[in-house]
């Protein structure tokens, strides 16, 4: 039967997918001009192909069952595609299909993600090519370490791992990632403080609206239990992130005289990062602390790129993967549901099964990807010449500048 639950998971579905061209416009407002178009196309590049990367052969790999790994390599290409109508769309069938569709929308905003460490000088054939590789050997099995309850090792580590939606599968993974390809690609020209200026804050603000807007689905989609646990998750999902764009536009203030819209939207994502793996498992109060914290610490850690020299041009290390940490590194001290928080009598095995995880996640995703981007960088190539840099990637790259202005 088409139940509530079933319509709604459609609705998530569509909010999710819909965060990644937010996500286009969050990073196109903050980068060059004369590289929007380039910047906002590896969103949608990501959008193209790791959705149909998915639908051919990533769930399968997620849905390893009690055969494990053996069921992948024995049918890798799976047959949502063609489905049979008296066994995959039957009531009671063992997949159901907006499950498929749901989880393609984390794998697709997950690569797109990544993007943004290499703003105004990555090339876009290129990109594909390392999106399809990393999405195959990252994404597709960290989601299964993390989500499968039969064979997942992060899923049963220990106590057991607490992530609700991604704070490692999607947002430490990410991070990691967008780290090693910052590395290999090096820094933009003329890197400092003053490359960063965002040529059109309106764009920033709209795209930080759909993040939040779409981040709804995308934490309560995963929704299993009462109302009342599903109206906890969507109360952490605001309290959260607003408490973030406080806490990062307050030490703004301190830091740089002034708070930005910038730096407000910044925030938001932070808080949005860091409640990802705890909204169903915080009381409100303990997850506005968390915003707050996660506020605060990414609006220093955005700095980290300077003094320690890599160009992670739209700060996805210092909001994604910091974030990320912080929000899985929290529920050891303040998970109530369970309440496994050693703040709530748990002692430190929660806090050990969320750093274990988050360390293993961001170093397997870490060495992958920069294997990978230096294979590409190294063969093909992955940076844009100096020149085309320059000049202004858009035309060089996709036949069009971003505005037409007389």
């Amino acid at each position: 039967m088409f139940t509530a639950d079933t319509a709604w998971l459609l609705v998530c579905t569509a909010l999710v997918i819909f965060m990644t061209p937010g996500l286009a416009f969050f990073y196109g407002g903050l980068v060059k001009s004369r590289s929007v178009v380039s910047m906002m196309m590896l969103s949608f590049g990501a959008l193209g192909l790791v959705g149909v990367l998915w639908i051919l052969y990533g769930y399968n790999m997620f849905d390893l069952g009690d055969s494990g790994i053996t069921k992948y390599f024995a049918n890798p290409l799976s047959d949502f595609g063609l489905f049979d109508a008296s066994s995959d769309l039957s009531e009671g069938a063992e997949v159901n299909v907006v499950d498929v569709a749901f989880g393609g929308s984390f794998a697709i905003i997950t690569v797109a993600l990544i993007s943004g460490a290499i703003a105004d000088r990555a090339r876009f054939f290129p990109w594909l090519l390392f999106a399809g590789i990393w999405a195959s050997l990252v994404y597709f099995p960290v989601e299964a370490w993390v989500w499968n309850a039969d064979n997942g090792w992060i899923y049963n580590f220990g106590i057991g791992t607490l992530d609700w939606a991604g704070g490692t599968a999607v947002h430490i993974n990410a991070g990691a990632a967008a780290l090693a390809l910052a590395i290999v690609l090096g820094k933009r020209v003329g890197f400092s403080k003053d490359i960063t200026t965002s040529h059109n804050v309106p764009l920033v603000l709209i795209g930080a609206a759909i993040l939040w807007f779409g981040w709804f689905g995308f934490n309560t989609g995963l929704h299993e239990g009462t109302a009342a646990s599903a109206g906890l998750i969507f109360l952490n999902t605001l309290g959260a992130p607003a408490a973030a764009m406080l806490g990062w536009l307050v030490v703004e203030h301190f830091k740089e005289g002034k708070a930005t819209a910038v730096g407000a939207a910044s925030g938001i994502v932070s808080g949005l990062v860091a409640i990802t793996p705890a909204c169903a498992h915080l009381q409100p109060f303990w997850a506005i602390v968390l915003g707050l914290i996660a506020g605060a610490v990414c609006c220093f850690a955005i700095e980290m790129k300077f003094k320690l020299g890599f160009d992670d041009s739209l700060d996805v290390v210092g909001i994604h993967l910091v974030a990320g940490f912080i929000g899985c590194l929290y529920l050891g001290f303040f998970s109530f549901a369970p309440a496994t928080g050693l703040f709530y009598g748990g002692g430190f095995d929660q806090l050990w099964a969320q750093l274990v995880s988050s360390v293993s996640v961001a170093v397997y995703s870490f060495v992958v990807a920069f294997v990978v981007g230096m294979a590409i960088e190294k063969t093909i190539g992955f940076r844009a010449t100096v020149e085309d840099e320059v000049a202004g990637i858009d035309p060089i790259l996709h036949g069009t500048p971003g505005y037409a202005l007389d």
